[in-house]
This record gives C-alpha cells, sequence and structure tokens, in this order.
C-alpha cells in the first residue's frame, strides 16, 4: 500500500520486550519504541527492517509480527555473523536500533478470492508469517490456505507451539516435514518439495508465496508451474546480501533488481531468467 513518507535513514531507539528462544540458534525479539518515542510506521507482509545492536552493526531482518499490530515489531534472528549474534544476545529491557520499513511485501490484493500456497523452508517462515495472520483474519476473503514448511531437523522448526495451534484448525491445512529426524519424531521426513503433491488447490485460481533457500524456491517453482499454477502468480522472497535497506551500496544486486529497493518480494516471472546465469 502507498506510504505518505519514506522510513527515516537513521535507526530510532527501541526497547526489547521479550526473546524466545526458538531453536539453538535463533530467537525471537519483540520490541517496541523507547518511551515517549514516536510510535513505528505500519508494515506490509514481506517487508523487513534494519536492526542496528549498538557498537556491531545492522543487519536487514524480516518483519514476522502481525501487521494489525506495528507497535510491536517482531524479528526472528539465527545467530550467523557477529551482528546476528549481538542481536539475538538481547534480553528484555535491552535496547536496539531500528530503521524502516523497507522493500516491496507480498502482494495480498491479488490473492483475494483466490487459494493462497505458502511454502518455506529454513528460516523461510518468519517472512511468511504475517500472511498468515492476514488471511486467518480475514478467512471469509480466500479460498482454501496451504502452508508446507521443511527445515532441517525438527529441533530447527521455529513458532513450533503456534505451528501446533495452526494444525488443529479446520481452515487451513499446515504440512510440517524435516530433511531427517530421530525415532520420536512422528511427523513427515522429507524435503519440504515432496509435499507439494499432497496439495489441494485450483492451479487457475491460486496465488503462491515462497521463501527459503534459493534451490529450494527454484524446486518448488518448478513444481508449483508443472501443477498449472502461472509464474506470475507464483512470488518468492529473494533476502540475501542486504546492507544498507536504501538502494545505495549495491550489495543486494540481483541481475537488474536492487532486492532491498525493487524487492525483496518478487514474482517468479521477474527472477527464474537470473537464476541460471553463473555469478548472480
Amino acid at each position: 500500500m502507498p506510504r505518505e513518507e519514506e522510513p527515516s535513514p537513521r535507526p530510532s531507539p527501541f526497547r526489547v520486550l521479550s526473546r524466545v528462544q526458538e531453536t539453538p540458534d535463533t530467537v525471537t525479539l519483540t520490541v517496541t519504541p523507547q518511551d515517549g518515542a514516536a510510535p513505528p510506521p505500519s508494515f506490509d507482509p514481506g517487508q523487513f527492517n534494519m536492526l542496528y545492536a549498538f557498537g556491531v552493526g545492522e543487519a536487514a531482518i524480516s518483519i514476522a509480527g502481525d501487521p494489525t499490530a506495528p507497535e510491536r515489531l517482531v524479528h526472528t534472528v539465527r545467530s550467523a555473523g557477529a551482528i546476528t549474534q549481538a542481536l539475538s544476545s538481547l534480553k528484555p529491557g535491552d535496547t536496539v536500533g531500528v530503521r524502516g520499513p523497507y522493500g516491496k511485501g507480498w502482494p495480498l490484493p491479488l490473492a483475494r478470492g483466490k487459494d493462497v500456497i505458502l511454502v518455506a523452508g529454513g528460516l523461510g517462515l518468519p517472512p511468511l508469517r504475517p500472511i498468515l495472520y492476514h488471511v486467518l483474519s480475514h478467512r471469509d476473503e480466500y479460498g482454501r490456505l496451504e502452508v508446507a514448511y521443511g527445515s532441517r531437523t525438527p529441533e530447527d522448526l521455529v513458532y513450533y507451539p503456534e505451528i501446533q495451534q495452526w494444525r488443529s484448525r479446520k481452515d487451513l491445512r499446515f504440512q510440517v516435514t524435516v530433511d531427517t529426524a530421530g525415532m520420536d519424531w512422528y511427523g513427515d521426513v522429507g524435503i519440504v518439495t515432496q509435499r507439494l503433491n499432497d496439495m489441494r488447490f485450483r492451479p487457475s485460481e491460486s496465488v503462491a508465496y515462497l521463501c527459503g533457500p534459493e534451490v529450494m524456491l527454484r524446486a518448488t517453482a518448478k513444481g508449483l508451474t508443472e501443477r498449472g499454477i502461472p509464474p506470475d502468480r507464483i512470488f518468492v522472497s529473494m533476502e540475501r546480501n542486504m546492507k544498507c535497506g536504501i538502494a545505495q551500496c549495491g550489495h543486494c544486486q540481483f541481475g537488474p533488481y536492487l532486492l532491498c529497493r525493487d524487492g525483496p518480494v518478487l514474482p517468479l516471472s521477474a527472477v527464474a531468467p537470473y537464476w541460471s546465469i553463473r555469478e548472480i
């Protein structure tokens, strides 16, 4: 949706309200503006913020919370380097810098009246979670809701208690699978693309949203197009190599696109021609 003003290029101080340890290396932080600060701008599902760990640096992190409650921003962070390690070490009461939201989000108006397909791999569920919140709060405006989520192991699944709640609902189908598991796992084992054949949807009346590693995006997009969904109704989140968030540094260039400005969400028809080109 159009916005009246651009987000400030300077981070604003936010206070950490809560910290949830999702997996051994991943946490979910809920933050809110410091007392007396202006409320954050609203965000669209699929957008991201730049989170600044004071004295360390900043990183682009997807907004994983409810779009109807932008005053409490939710970000799920995996510790993979100095900056994300500092962010994931924050505790309730600590201060974090936030600027954003940035990027183009998921085109939800296109899915109104249609079946909605969400496929997440690895840490691809957080950017898709706002879609779930939106569709479930406007359930009568959409058709079937099919979700498939895959991770390496059961220990790598994020939002597991919430997933159990979603799986108990009658108005969506939520499939979970893992690449490998021990004897105490009673769910599906296998890559997430193997769950596509179990999905029920109307190919000519469906919109798909995908987020995960690029190899998973390519395989999932291929499987969905083979089932009849047009490439211009399959959307992928291409979050990689973002550094400045405002299309100045060029780190996130993907073919003709700067993903922090033109994405991170793009239609398959836009990104597929560049997947076959080495070094892009």
